[in-house]
């Protein structure tokens, strides 16, 4: 189908993973934002993250070639408006500079036959809840089947699923299917990572006078219990070091050396000495 030919093209070209250029998907919006169109549909498409002179919405279909807005739609500054859409629209969408810059592609397809998807045509964020809406040509909520990557992965009688807290493993090609309308396209869903969480910055408000004089307060009532304490232990410390110290000292020897032989004949003199007195 030709169709899914283009849904292999870009399942090909798009990173089968989670997308890392999201801030570049802006860069070209679809109103209606969806990625399925019925024939007769009308659509509008605008290089609004590129709003200067000089920006074209171009398109590469399934024949393979590369045209821009003038020849299949009616510019409006950057933006370029369809009227009427038919099959042969199915294709790939971007914004071009005229020196060639190229903003992030979408694709889009146009049935010819009673049932589409409607699905997110831009990336969703990783952790967001998505719904998928099998719509028909006439509004109604018949019960329908749901597929993924060629693998059904649930039904719901009023044809609308949501996919919680989508993840990276969320993203692929999705299809709906309701009895007895006949040939379905697919679409294909990219799932973009989550921005990394920032630490909130530091306040670097002065603090309250009323918080500034309790901090006083409390930091004098510290000084006033620990002062003393502090004190009274380091004398305590001091008096113990000292008593120690004496302690240890070793005691006094009082040695008695014995007297000379000079001395000795000395003292032997003074016994022999005999005082006379004359009168």
């Amino acid at each position: 189908m030709e169709g899914t030919s283009v849904h292999r093209l870009l399942a090909l070209i798009s990173v089968l993973s989670c997308s890392t250029n999201q801030a570049l998907t802006a860069g070209l919006t679809v109103s209606p934002s969806r990625s399925q169109f019925f024939e007769g549909d009308s659509v509008s498409l605008s290089c609004e993250e590129h709003s200067s002179a000089g920006w074209t919405v171009r398109r590469k279909t399934t024949g393979g070639h590369r045209t821009q807005c003038g020849e299949w739609g009616k510019p409006a500054g950057s933006s370029c408006n369809i009227s009427s859409l038919y099959k042969h629209d199915t294709g790939v969408y971007w914004c071009e500079s005229r020196e060639g810059a190229a903003s992030s592609s979408i694709q889009f397809t146009v049935s010819g036959g009673s049932v589409i998807l409607q699905s997110p045509v831009l990336p969703v964020m990783e952790g967001d809840d998505v719904t998928l809406s099998c719509q028909t040509k006439t509004p109604s909520n018949l019960p329908a089947a749901f597929i993924k990557d060629g693998i059904f992965i649930g039904s719901e009688s009023s044809g609308h699923m949501t996919l919680h807290h989508v993840t990276c493993s969320d993203e692929g090609l999705y299809k709906c299917y309701i009895s007895g309308y006949g040939e379905f396209p697919s679409s294909w869903i990219s799932v973009s990572e989550k921005p990394p969480t920032t630490a909130p910055p530091v306040s670097l408000d002065p603090i309250p006078a009323s918080a500034s004089s309790h901090l006083w307060f409390m930091l004098v009532c510290h000084l006033v219990v620990f002062c003393p304490y502090f004190i009274s232990t380091l004398l305590l410390v001091s008096l113990n070091q000292h008593r120690a110290a004496v302690r240890n000292d070793p005691p006094v020897a009082m040695v008695m050396t014995p007297p000379t032989q000079a001395e000795q004949g000395l003292d032997d003199d003074y016994d022999d000495v005999t005082t006379e007195h004359h009168f």
